[in-house]
């Protein structure tokens, strides 16, 4: 346990100055605002540079190095003033500088799991030389959260103006002995829980690991907007050790930083869903002055591609509370082809009629296209949808992982946002927090979701993994009989699932709905939040998540392929304050095809109850003061 005083002292420590560096080996200590989290980097003018990172007085990142390789090949020119400098990097640079810098600020993001998010947070920078030529720089940027811990690369300008060569970038990550992490081959991949030992291929980020001493970790990537991927692999050298893997190398001309690096902790894994404002936190704030166009809502999608098939969906979707209707591939023809063109309908849909009957229902009309078209075309489609009064693009196989593919998407999506629209990415893409610069990103899939039909047991995995980079196109179904969980299962991954463009009744046809009650919970759920809460997990068995939207409160709670009784506590809610809580439960006694059942109870913050769950189940609550 930390103590008043020792928590003091590491903050005193955090804030010292070493304006003189002197030669040798150097010590520099660095302390989050609450003192949470204590991160000491050693190092010595070798180039040998080591960290380590102790969380509420436990180790969680034991002594592991810093590393990044150069492949410094200088132009004719740059070789004939003799700038070339010495490889590898690292081992040439001595440290000149160390500062200190503190931020205590508040923002409000667009939309988000919270309404205000708080950016407070102690850095530490370290300024290097190279030995050989000291107009070569290169600073580590460090930064204690009380949420986590981040670090990065920063190159500045040289003198020649040449391009650097990243070939690798060999951060380590050793966690003492017995952790275990929930390894995931790709983005839309299922997971395994594993030792830090014989993995089969790279592991997905972010990368959640459990360690013996009762802590739970996360490794994150954030501000990946003009670099390449990454993932963690092992390394060969050292045992009970991640490092990163970039996806290929990078070219690129400074001044520029490579992106952060993330360490997370948490005594319950939900702290660590609850935390992941951090990476926001490491992304630059909104490029768009005026947001007033970015509408969070409910979608669903068309998939006859005909105006009786929109228009039913169009229909529903009022009647529903739904915000948007998605007409998805094909509208344009081949979707593969280079040579198709988004800018003409190619299926029997007056596309324009659509739109017009939509806002006069108050619906939206998105679009998916393609990455070949979107490539080809965004320049002049994205004005001509904005005309045709279109609401949002879909993107569809976008590449992922190279520096080209990354930089054009960020580039497509401004380009969207030029032209007021929302923008939904889908396949193997992961955001890392750069919706926070653009917020015309209104959700992305890197997630494996009702598409692919997983079973409850995975889905209890996802919140505490994938959930930690936040929104995810989960595609929530309903009616179809190929869900391998419960119906209430499927209500509550609408609030465990967090999304602002929230997908419903993936595989479904407006005409399945036969007036099932418990649809109204989908009427009423928000896809934008608040407050969040995770009120009790463990991750492949159960989730409880409650999320607050002006004064109501939702709950979602869904167990793996077990049943289990799970208590849940309201003490979250205002003492002052009496609610009245609409539970929707699978309920075989229920006379309708997907047996839900509907109950009223009185609650306030004192109470607590018991629920039991059916196997691959779950529970959706809605809470309204009274």
């Amino acid at each position: 346990m930390i103590t008043r005083l020792n928590k003091t002292l590491w903050i005193c420590l955090a804030l010292l100055v070493f304006n003189r560096v002197q030669a040798g080996d150097w010590n520099k200590l660095l302390a989050s605002p609450d003192g949470s989290y204590q991160l000491t980097i050693t190092g010595d003018n070798s180039g040998e540079i080591k960290y380590r990172v102790d969380y509420k007085g436990k180790p969680l990142i034991r002594s592991s190095r810093l590393r990044i390789k150069l492949d410094n090949h200088l132009s004719e020119w740059a070789l004939a003033i003799k700038e070339k400098p010495r490889t590898p990097w690292m081992d040439g640079l001595v440290l000149k500088k160390a500062m200190v810098h503190m931020v205590d600020s508040t923002w409000t993001p667009v939309y988000g799991e919270r309404s205000v998010i708080r950016q407070k947070y102690n850095e530490l920078t370290l300024s290097f030389e190279q030995k050989t030529s000291a107009n070569y720089k290169m600073d580590i940027q460090l930064r204690a959260y009380n949420e986590g811990v981040a670090i990065r690369y920063y190159f500045h300008t040289n003198p020649t103006g040449i391009y650097y060569r990243i070939t690798e970038e060999n951060t380590e990550f050793t966690f003492p002995e017995g952790t275990q992490a929930w390894f995931e081959p790709w983005a839309q991949g299922p997971f395994t829980k594993m030792p830090l030992a014989e993995w089969p291929a790279e592991s997905e980020r972010p990368l959640t690991l459990e360690l013996e001493n009762g802590l739970y970790a996360c490794l994150a990537e954030a501000a990946m907007v003009d670099f390449v991927r990454t993932k963690f692999e092992l390394a060969r050298d050292k045992p009970n050790t991640v490092k990163t893997a970039l996806y290929e190398p990078v070219d690129k001309v400074p001044y520029f930083a490579t992106p952060w690096r993330v360490i997370m902790a948490a005594e319950t894994p939900g702290e660590l869903i609850e935390h992941n404002d951090i990476l926001l936190n490491l992304n630059a704030p909104s490029a768009i002055d005026d947001t007033s166009w970015i509408k969070p809502g409910k979608i669903v999608r068309d998939l006859t591609l005909s105006d009786e098939g929109a228009k039913d969906w169009i229909d529903f979707a009022a009647e529903h509370n739904l915000q948007y209707v998605l007409f998805d591939c094909c509208w344009y023809g081949d979707n593969f082809s280079w040579d198709s063109d988004a800018t003409t309908v190619d299926v029997d849909l007056d596309l324009k009629e659509v739109v017009r009957y939509g806002k006069e229902k108050g619906v939206g009309v998105w679009v998916y296209v393609n990455q070949q078209a979107l490539a080809r075309q965004d320049f002049e489609m994205f004005p001509l949808y904005r005309e045709w009064g279109l609401a949002g693009v879909k993107y569809g196989f976008v590449q992922v992982g190279s520096h080209r593919w990354t930089k054009w998407l960020h580039e497509s999506v401004q380009r969207a946002a030029e032209n007021r629209l929302m923008v939904n990415i889908h396949d193997e893409f992961r955001l890392t927090g750069e919706q926070r610069t653009w917020p015309n990103i209104m959700t992305v899939e890197g997630i494996r979701g009702n598409e692919e039909m997983p079973d409850a047991t995975h889905n209890t995995i996802l919140p505490f993994t994938r959930g930690i980079a936040g929104m995810g196109d989960y595609t929530v179904c309903y009616y179809s009989p190929r869900i391998k969980t419960t119906h209430a299962h499927q209500l509550a991954l609408s609030v465990v699932m967090y999304s602002p463009l929230q997908t419903l009744f993936w595989y479904d046809k407006a005409t399945d709905y036969q007036g099932e009650p418990e649809i109204g919970f989908f009427d009423k759920v928000p896809t934008v939040w608040d407050d969040t809460k995770v009120l009790d997990g463990r991750i492949g068995e159960y989730i409880v998540t409650a999320r607050r939207s002006g004064a109501g409160w939702f709950i979602g709670g869904i167990t793996n392929n077990d049943a289990r009784e799970i208590e849940l506590n309201f003490d979250f809610l205002d003492k002052d304050k009496k609610y009245v809580a609409t539970l929707y439960r699978d309920d075989e006694s229920v006379k309708t095809r997907t047996q839900v059942s509907l109950t009223e109870k009185r609650v306030t913050a004192s109470t607590k109850m018991k629920l039991k769950l059916k196997a691959s189940g779950g529970v959706a609550i809605c809470v309204r003061e009274r």
